[in-house]
């Protein structure tokens, strides 16, 4: 290699980094369906309420419509 080239296989910001927020809308998505699936399966709890609250929030901040998931 010659010495005035940086190594590109060295490189963080060349080789990984990639968009978030593909991962995070998929993310909510599944989560908000296996929260859905929980609820149907142990009834309303604190704890399944208060993640039900914080998922909805991320759907609403995403624009997508929970309702047709």
């Amino acid at each position: 290699m010659p010495a005035n080239k940086r190594p590109r296989r060295l490189n963080y910001s060349v080789n990984k980094k990639w968009p978030v927020t593909g991962g995070k809308v998929w993310g909510a998505i599944k989560h908000f369906k296996k929260l859905r699936e929980r609820v149907a399966f142990e009834w309303e709890t604190k704890w399944l309420s208060n993640a039900m609250t914080i998922v909805l929030a991320k759907l609403k901040k995403y624009g997508i419509n929970p309702n047709k998931i």
